[in-house]
């Protein structure tokens, strides 16, 4: 095959739009078409090319692979969770690229930690084995049944997110043959295991409908439970820990509902626990305290608590009645509620970190005195750090599993004995190849935003490197969803020639609250990008780094804020890359058939029925604003053909529109043609991925090794 000599130049087929008098013209949208034979040739000429480019980095793609696999521990084991008579847990295998599920019998309540042997363990699913030849495998729903005697396991072997649910039986009985597609992701049995709910999604991949299914039968016997016709609304299932309440959430962006069923009488009518309001969200936990009182536990934003406040009801025959019993305390996000019997547990945010505030529930009625007083919280000890509570299933306990990390920790699992409020660590994220933590250093630093916000930055590097040196900004900010600064063994090797890495925390994530989201998002959505840039500005200014050695990184709505960053801010950086890069917004926001609209437009706008959130979408998106006027850095984004999430031709038709209107310019495309929005499922092709996209950001920034 004769190598390619010029960049793909796609046809050009263009297509007049008018919406709100505005007219726009699109080159490109017949890349969106699959099914036109021109689509994948051309998809497969710009792998090609980029192949072609980066043919020479292909040593350094090999050696980045090995030592990003040198760092990994790859025969490993999970700590196991106790459910009942069993301790759960999965493990991994050295040559293997998924997971192993197992069980070990509960002979005690000690943890076991070391690797069990074969006559201990019971195997639930091999995913290696289940796997078979296919390209991508990924399980969606994986879940024991109450008895621990059946397993339900939801598989997608093509990338779509469209899952195939089937049972087995873990005892002797004949497994049940039935299998149900296009099932999406929550699941719940009922108590006695003869039923469970499952979600199904419509043509935009929607979770729209809640079925119930008698195992055993067939699908076509399953009986719709709920289905919601609102398509901002999403339909979710899960169970209560204490296993009593199947709980059903119908939620958009900015508002939530919520419905339930006793888990023990599945085929009865879903009650209304919360109905929707318009701009109120909430989340809700069952529970039964240590004297054996049922309770409601709703934390929400109603009536202008921003960061949520916590109300509690008994569950009595009497319609409920709600009491707040921890007010709203803004610059502390309420993120999560989990209830157990002897206490109750605070997931909280607020300056750009997490940290866990317990309350003793023992002789305490949630309805009485301030749950606040006496409280402790527990937060790692290095700054930046991430605290959260782990896998803890059961509800009767004195002892919660959490954990912790930071940019320098490797992550740790320990068990926090709620009387002596003492960390027994269970295990410490192991490193291969001599890692020592005092070799690196973890800080953070603010930047000014051009309206005067200061903006936090988390920052990692080699203790002895001296400054200013190569450095990768990565950024997200959507969604009210956190970078947090977290432990990479992987990262070690950006580290460890010289790279600092660094978290611009911008608005639209939620790392300082939802007033930090509301900042970001909507009509405020440019200030996202401005912050970047803000924070480029500062490792400049700093010395931290130099132009010619500072790259930019950022997926899915953080490809967006890559597009946007290159359009506007394109001069302060060396390289960016933008990975499923959501970057044709306003075509997409205005096309109410795909999965990224409907249910996107309180995050974005709806350009149809708006002509404001038209012009402020149309503003920014990066397909719209590629101007020959800007300076660009070397580019690669990155897509997969069956991304359900972010269309495969969006990263296409930007680097097309690209090279058409900047002449010279350095920009690629690479897309992986088997994959869905989370790229390549087994780890062995995750690390290879990485290796790949990281040669090409060394280079850019001249850190690659001799």
């Amino acid at each position: 095959m004769t190598s390619p000599t010029a960049p793909p130049s796609p046809e050009q087929r263009p297509v007049t739009t008018e919406t709100h008098g505005d007219t726009r013209i699109d080159e490109y949208g017949w890349l969106r078409d699959r099914e036109d034979p021109a689509t994948v040739a051309h998809l497969e000429a710009e792998n090609a090319w980029t192949e072609e480019r980066l043919a020479h980095l292909a040593p350094v793609r090999e050696r980045l692979f090995e030592e990003i696999r040198a760092r990994i521990v790859e025969t490993d084991l999970s700590v196991p969770a106790r459910r009942g008579p069993w301790w759960y847990y999965s493990r991994t295998q050295e040559g293997l690229s998924y997971p192993i599920h197992c069980r070990r019998e509960a002979i005690d309540d000690v943890v076991p930690l070391d690797p069990p042997s074969d006559d201990a363990e019971v195997v639930l699913y091999d995913e290696n084995h289940e796997s078979g030849d296919a390209e991508f495998f990924s399980v969606g729903i994986l879940g024991v049944s109450p008895d621990h005697q059946s397993l339900a396991v939801a598989t997608d072997t093509v990338g779509n997110e469209r899952y195939t649910l089937s049972f087995r039986h873990l005892d002797d009985r004949v497994n049940p043959t039935e299998a149900i597609e296009d099932v999406s992701y929550g699941f719940a049995w009922s108590k006695d295991a003869a039923h469970c709910f499952y979600t199904r999604v419509d043509e935009a991949w929607r979770p729209f409908q809640l079925w119930r299914h008698q195992i055993g039968t067939e699908p076509s016997a399953d009986v719709l439970v709920l289905e919601e016709s609102d398509a901002r609304f999403n339909i979710g299932v899960g169970k209560s820990r204490d296993g009593e309440v199947i709980m059903v959430s119908v939620s958009s962006s900015a508002t939530s509902e919520t419905r339930w069923l006793p888990s023990d009488n599945p085929t009865t009518a879903l009650s209304m626990l919360l109905p929707r309001s318009e701009g109120v969200e909430h989340f809700v936990e069952h529970a039964i305290d240590g004297s054996g009182t049922r309770w409601w536990l709703n934390a929400t934003n109603e009536s202008g608590a921003i960061d949520f406040r916590l109300d509690a009801a008994r569950v009595t025959p009497e319609p409920v009645s709600w009491s707040t019993v921890i007010p709203h305390r803004p610059g502390t996000r309420l993120e999560g509620v989990d209830a157990f019997a002897s206490a109750l547990v605070l997931s909280e945010r607020g300056d750009a970190e997490t940290q866990l505030r317990i309350i003793a529930l023992e002789g305490r009625d949630l309805l009485s005195g301030n749950l606040l007083e006496g409280a402790r919280v527990l937060r790692a000890e290095r700054d930046p750090q991430a605290t959260w509570l782990d896998q803890n299933p059961e509800s009767n306990t004195t002892k919660l599993r959490i954990g912790q990390t930071s940019l320098v920790d490797p992550t740790m699992v320990g068990e926090l004995d709620l009387d002596t409020f003492e960390i027994n660590v269970l295990k410490r994220q192991q490193v291969r190849g001599g890692y020592e933590i005092g070799d690196y250093r973890t800080w953070r630093e603010w930047a000014t935003a051009s309206d005067g916000t200061p903006i936090p930055i988390s920052l990692v590097a080699r203790r002895d490197l001296a400054l200013p040196a190569p450095c990768l900004l990565y950024g997200y900010g959507a969604y009210e969803i956190s970078m947090d600064p977290a432990f990479s063994a992987g990262r070690l090797v950006l580290l460890d020639q010289g790279v600092v890495f660094a978290i611009a925390h911008v608005r639209g994530g939620g790392e300082m609250g939802r007033g930090w989201y509301d900042a970001g998002h909507l009509d405020a959505k440019e200030n996202s990008f401005s912050d970047f840039a803000a924070c480029a500005d500062h490792l400049l200014s700093e010395g931290v780094t130099t132009r010619s050695q500072l790259a930019a990184r950022g997926g899915s709505a953080g490809g967006l804020l890559m597009g946007a960053v290159a359009n506007q801010f394109g001069d302060r950086f060396a390289a960016i890359l933008g990975e499923v890069a959501f970057v044709d917004a306003l075509n997409t926001m205005l096309d109410p058939s795909l999965p990224l609209t409907v249910g996107e437009y309180e995050e974005w706008g709806n350009p149809t029925a708006d002509s404001e959130a038209y012009a402020a979408i149309k503003s920014y998106a990066p397909y719209e604003n590629v101007s020959s006027d800007q300076t660009y850095p070397a580019m690669l984004f990155t897509g997969g053909l069956n991304d359900t999430r972010v269309g495969f031709w969006e990263p296409a038709k930007f680097v097309a529109r690209l090279r058409e209107r900047v002449p010279g310019i350095d920009a690629l495309l690479r897309m992986e043609m088997g994959v869905g929005h989370g790229g390549p499922s087994g780890r062995y092709d995750s690390w290879r991925e990485e290796a790949f996209v990281l040669a090409w950001l060394l280079e850019q920034i001249g850190a690659l090794r001799s």
